[in-house]
């Protein structure tokens, strides 16, 4: 995720555009379709994540890792099993997020709309 200024205010920049922090992003509907997850955006954009790119992009600490006491952020190793990529449940997290559940246990991560947004 590269933050940006602009006008401003934080914005988070995806590949083909900047969103705005402060523009209410929501979603009409997500579903798993052959290893893909498919998101319609109350926008009208259309979003779609492939299985493994959205498990290895886990925002949580321990895959991304979290500040130490001097503010070094440390990433320990991630080691991936076979059933680490398959996708086993979804769900949205108030109306700013999704949370993710793998096949290998893993569930920690909520995937804000903006970061769902920008690793598209």
């Amino acid at each position: 995720m590269i933050f940006v200024i602009l006008n401003d205010y934080d914005c988070v920049k995806g590949k083909n555009e900047v969103i705005p922090r402060m523009a209410q992003l929501g979603i009409d509907n997500i579903a798993s379709i052959n290893g893909e997850v498919a998101i319609a955006w109350q926008d009208g954009t259309e979003t779609y994540l492939g299985l493994e790119a959205l498990r290895r992009g886990c925002p949580c600490a321990t895959c991304q890792g979290e500040p130490d006491a001097m503010g070094r952020v440390v990433r320990p190793p991630v080691h991936y099993k076979s059933k680490s990529f398959d996708l086993v449940k979804m769900e949205v997290v108030g109306g700013y997020a999704v949370s993710f559940g793998w096949a290998d246990g893993h569930s920690t991560g909520i995937y804000s709309f903006e970061y769902l947004r920008a690793l598209n």
